[in-house]
């Protein structure tokens, strides 16, 4: 499985690269933002493996770009922690977000995690108006697709998983931590749903249990 990493610091770039190809991954290695694009622009990768700080840019911008172009997973791996940085590199669509120092066995864990969706058979799901398939990656409300960012469709499919139930807002917070093992604060997840809601739209209804979390409401058809 072909593998990119983007990593300036060359010590880091090949104790990472050698962790990886022991696990069986094709990895190649970019320094830059501009050798990274060129990268792209050759081969196809199952995942990117993004700093954010680089020589001549950062890690977003190329997020950016590459969420127009492809479903690439994407995981930054960075020494960037504060809270604004890890809700904008998951809100432009990564599938998770490393904050340095780790441990390695939770990087391959996590890649395989970022992986996965991408290997399994796609399942359409359908819960009144709203159709999405198993992964969350592809969603439409009465047949008019909707994009959503990374932890907007990790949080739907929360909740279509528990159709009918109460999900509380820690389980739904856990879709959004870091990998330090800090939680994106419950205001934040608030602004989340508030946003995945304008986007559903009227005929999609989750509900505010208060004081425990949300409920989506309705039947599902698979």
């Amino acid at each position: 499985m072909k593998l990119l990493l983007v990593e300036d610091n060359p010590l880091t770039a090949k104790g990472l690269q050698y962790l990886l190809e022991r696990e069986h991954y094709d990895v190649d290695v970019a320094s830059s933002l501009a050798e990274a694009e060129a990268n792209l622009a050759m081969y196809t990768y199952k995942l990117v493996l993004l700093d954010v700080g680089l020589p001549d840019g950062d890690g977003f911008a190329l997020t950016e770009t590459l969420r127009r172009q492809s479903k690439t997973a994407i995981i930054f791996l960075t020494a960037k922690d504060d809270e604004a940085d890890v809700v904008r590199g998951l809100e432009l669509g990564a599938e998770d977000y490393i904050t340095k120092p780790f441990r390695n066995r939770e990087l391959l864990l996590r890649i395989q995690k970022a992986l996965r969706p991408q290997a399994a058979s796609v399942q359409k799901v359908t819960v009144g108006a709203l159709s999405l398939d198993h992964t969350g990656t592809s969603v439409s409300v009465a047949g008019n697709e909707i994009t959503l960012s990374a932890v907007e469709r990790r949080l739907l499919s929360r909740l279509v998983e528990n159709i009918g139930q109460v999900v509380t807002r820690e389980q739904l917070l856990d879709e959004i931590y870091d990998a330090s093992g800090s939680i994106v604060n419950d205001n934040t997840l608030s602004v989340y749903l508030k946003r995945l809601r304008k986007k559903l739209g009227p005929s999609v209804t989750i509900e505010t249990i208060k004081s425990v979390g949300y409920r989506l409401r309705g039947e599902t058809n698979t």
